[in-house]
């Protein structure tokens, strides 16, 4: 069984604070391995984080995010596993923020890569199924961005009472038993099968974050 968190995202896309560190000149390091498409934030992003108020996450070891729980699961081992599920959140820069970064990036174009970043918002709901009898997969891995907050907000409540009504255990079993149909696929139309099984919107992510 899965409950919905109370977690919201947040409908302000842009950061205004400038990094609040007395001495301090952001240097190639701190845009390296720029995320264009996802929500990972490079270590100038994580200032920002901190000086607005916002405290990002690690998400997979050195990955960091602005994210928060959406569904969750009391501990399970078997069965329907609850993998993640979560909001996700990159912010654009707006205000004091935007002319700090405008200065710094005149001696260092690469900043220009976090100036470009539009705001995004993101859903992403991953649930397995295991057993004793050696069986492991994906009952459904959905993901949806969306640069516009009011879209995500009206998707977020759509799909937020259908999945909530699924009876997971029952829909790994039924997944499982109609493996001929899917499990031969490839990524996206293993991804459109199950969307279409369960009666949801197709997936939509990977936007890139530049505009």
């Amino acid at each position: 069984m899965i409950t919905l968190t109370d977690n919201q995202f947040d409908a302000n896309g842009y950061w205004t604070t400038p990094v609040e560190k007395i001495v301090y000149l952001p240097t190639s390091e701190d845009v390296a391995l720029f995320d264009q498409n996802g929500y990972d934030l490079t270590d100038l992003e994580k200032h920002y984080a901190y000086s607005n108020w916002n405290k990002p996450k690690k998400h997979r070891e050195h990955r960091v995010a602005l994210k928060q729980p959406w569904f969750k699961q009391e501990h399970t081992v078997e069965g329907a596993v609850l993998n993640h599920s979560l909001l996700f959140e990159r912010k654009g820069y707006a205000g004091a923020a935007l002319e700090e970064l405008q200065h710094w990036a005149r001696a260092l174009p690469l900043i220009n890569k976090v100036i470009a970043i539009r705001p995004k918002w993101g859903l992403d709901f991953s649930m397995d199924y295991v057993d004793r009898a050696g069986n492991a997969f994906e009952v459904l891995h959905w993901e949806w961005d969306s640069f516009d907050y009011l879209e995500i907000e009206a998707v977020r409540k759509t799909i937020e009472p259908v999945l909530k009504a699924i009876d997971w255990q029952d829909a790994g079993r039924q997944i499982l038993a109609k493996k001929d149909q899917w499990h031969d696929l490839d990524f996206f139309a293993q991804s459109h099968w199950k969307c279409d099984y369960f009666g949801i919107p197709q997936e939509r992510f990977k936007m890139v974050a530049w505009s």
